[in-house]
């Protein structure tokens, strides 16, 4: 099987799952953060929304360093705008995970530094699958956890979540 069929098939999957948790987050309270430490509930789903364009920074490049460049600040003022940036990141990797059909370039190494320091050299699959895939994840479950704060339910992803069944 080519690598590239079976990672947009999860990505695509869990993109339906991601734009049906950014649809739930109250962008007229952006600024909320349940500690001084963590990023507010709009950097937050901003964050995620544009992290699957990330994707192309894996597989189309050969590093990252952040003392030259660093993914581009996102910002949107209400849910509209959220899920345009969600979108657009999905549309942008779809297009270049399709393209990459050969599994030899998944193979390839990968380099995130700033500058000298050198946080990670891995293959693109083990990027793709960890700082893009995994990285989404994470981001989404502290989510659910601002959203339960809020007391807004949170949508079910695999599953209907106890919101969902009490509804």
């Amino acid at each position: 099987m080519q690598f590239n069929k079976s990672l947009l098939s999860e990505f695509l999957h869990e993109a339906e799952n991601t734009r049906k948790l950014l649809q739930a987050v109250p962008m007229h309270q952006a600024d909320w953060k349940p500690h001084e430490k963590s990023m507010s509930i709009g950097e937050l789903a901003i964050h995620i929304a544009d992290l699957p364009s990330w994707l192309l920074i894996t597989l189309d490049k050969e590093e990252l360093d952040f003392a030259k460049e660093a993914p581009a600040q996102k910002n949107a003022r209400n849910t509209e705008e959220l899920l345009a940036i969600h979108d657009a990141a999905i549309e942008q990797a779809k297009i270049s995970l399709t393209a990459a059909e050969d599994n030899q370039r998944f193979m390839e190494t990968w380099t995130m530094r700033n500058g000298e320091q050198i946080f990670m050299t891995i293959r693109k699959i083990g990027a793709i699958r960890g700082w893009v895939f995994n990285h989404v994840y994470h981001h989404r479950g502290q989510l659910t956890v601002y959203l339960r704060l809020l007391n807004i339910p949170v949508p079910g992803m695999y599953g209907p979540t106890a919101d969902e069944r009490s509804m």
